[in-house]
């Protein structure tokens, strides 16, 4: 007998896991309104393993069960009538005929979680599919289930919203004869799709596609027309290419060009990693007209103005035959901006003040980072006084106030915005 026969035998069935998991003992009591429901059985065997009585959830999460079969299905028939989520994830299920067996007789469901099944190379037959027809939400991710399998499940089943396919080693996927106009959702993260090619087959494959999420599928280019796009994506609202292998500006543009597209995901692609993130998230807004949502991140319209003024000063250097085409229509909007005069704003680290004391006055620098107790100090071989014989005034030139008293010792000197030209005032104590 080979290895997968033996999984499949040394598994536990569907039915001894909920029979095990939510028998009156370990689950004595219902979650409140509506969330749980006690089936009694009436139809069982003699000697079935199902207790008279369960107290099962419409949602079941069922994970890492080790389960590998259905088990008897008119125990599941019974219990599971109101099911409406079952998460089967990370058991050995292997055989499509075993789950359409424990799918059909659960007739409300609409998500299934099968992820981390092994179900590499196994066959469904049409026949099978047919049990997958109420389910709204399908989650296939690190399945390895082949693409054919995938078409056949979105002919079947006929109200289909969202599906997951990530980790499943697709590098290519082939078109479908039969639309599916349901999908809102595909997400197919974390494969090999690096051709434009391929992706453009989702568009004519699920024609009402409203969300896109392709993140890590180091994706090289998007390569069709304005036209194409509009057609094949008429309802996109939503794009995810993190970590795509995108490297022109020309791949960003053509976001433009899906009609209704107006949330953006884009981090980790070659074409951003010399520039700053602050320069980054500019750059981008100003490319996406449209966009409302950038990487999470809502674009506020004064976001936008300060992006699109920044992207015009950005590329004032550039020649002609460099320029994005978003440049002259921004030109158009603003006109051609001047640079933004350049403004230290790094706080003063010394100041030349007059130091008047009696009749004597000298020109000295001072640092500013410096306190008041230190500055007395400096001025001691200046003024020849003592630090506890002096009193401190500043005078600001630029102000019409008069001289005010330095009186605290551990206050720092930039604290009174000293300027170049100002004077500090030393009048000796009288005793």
């Amino acid at each position: 007998m080979d290895q997968s026969c033996n999984n499949y035998l040394d598994g536990r069935t569907f039915v001894e896991v909920i029979s095990e998991k939510y028998s009156p003992e370990n689950f004595p009591y219902r979650r409140g309104p509506g969330m749980g429901v006690v089936v009694v059985s009436t139809g069982g065997p003699q000697g079935s393993p199902m207790k008279d009585r369960l107290n099962l959830p419409s949602v079941l999460v069922l994970n890492s069960c080790g389960i590998s079969r259905s088990g008897d299905q008119a125990e599941i028939a019974a219990f599971c009538a109101h099911v409406m989520e079952l998460d089967l994830s990370h058991n050995k299920l292997q055989d499509w005929h075993e789950i359409s067996k424990i799918v059909s007789n659960i007739p409300n469901l609409e998500f299934l979680n099968l992820s981390s099944n092994p179900l590499a190379g196994m066959t469904l037959e049409p026949r099978w599919a047919e049990a997958f027809s109420s389910v709204r939400r399908l989650v296939l991710n690190n399945t390895q289930v082949s693409w054919d399998t995938v078409l056949l499940l979105t002919r079947e089943i006929p109200e289909l919203e969202e599906l997951f396919l990530c980790h499943n080693e697709y590098s290519s996927v082939s078109p479908s004869s039969v639309a599916c106009p349901t999908l809102r959702l595909l997400h197919i993260t974390d494969n090999c799709l690096k051709d434009w090619a391929e992706v453009r087959k989702f568009g004519s494959m699920f024609p009402c596609l409203d969300t896109l999420v392709m993140a890590n599928n180091n994706l090289s280019s998007i390569q069709d027309s304005k036209d194409i796009l509009q057609r094949l994506f008429p309802k996109l609202r939503s794009i995810n290419l993190h970590n795509s292998g995108l490297n022109q500006w020309e791949d960003i543009e053509k976001l433009n060009f899906f009609p209704k597209l107006e949330e953006v995901r884009l981090q980790g692609i070659p074409l951003l990693q010399a520039y700053t993130n602050a320069e980054r998230r500019s750059l981008m807004i100003a490319q996406l007209p449209s966009i409302s949502l950038l990487n999470g991140s809502a674009v506020t319209d004064s976001e936008r103005e300060d992006a699109e003024r920044f992207f015009i000063r950005y590329y004032l250097d550039y020649p002609e035959e460099e320029l994005p085409y978003r440049y002259h229509s921004l030109v158009n909007k603003y006109g051609k901006l001047e640079p933004l005069a350049e403004i230290d704003l790094r706080p003063r680290c010394r100041a030349q003040v007059e130091v008047h004391c009696e009749e004597k006055v000298e020109q000295l620098s001072i640092r500013l980072d410096q306190t008041v107790a230190e500055l007395k100090k400096q001025l001691t071989t200046v003024v020849q006084l003592s630090t506890n014989s002096m009193r401190l005034y500043y005078i600001d030139k630029g102000s019409a106030f008069g001289p005010e008293e330095m009186k605290y010792n551990t206050r720092a000197l930039h604290s009174y915005s000293i300027q170049d030209g100002d004077e500090i005032l030393v009048v000796p104590k009288t005793k």
